[in-house]
């Protein structure tokens, strides 16, 4: 029962917080808030492409390509 009351305060404390925050920063909160989504979602997709789906059909040949990778310079 002291759990929810600390969560439901943690909760009070920054909607209140966010309420009663000017115009110019909410402005400001929502541009964050877009940045960060096209820096996770959007660019994650050109940057972060899926590599091993090309090179192996399974997950033993995508390790194993993984090892080789790995150790063909230390030979």
């Amino acid at each position: 029962m002291k759990k929810a009351v600390g969560l439901r305060n943690f909760f009070k404390m920054y909607y209140d917080g966010f309420r009663n925050l000017s115009k110019t920063s909410k402005t400001l909160w929502i541009i964050i808030l877009i940045k960060l989504f096209i820096m996770f979602a959007v660019m994650r997709a050109f940057l972060f492409p899926n590599f091993l789906n090309s090179v192996a059909d399974n997950d033993k040949d995508k390790a194993d390509y993984v090892s080789t990778q790995i150790t063909k310079g230390v030979e």
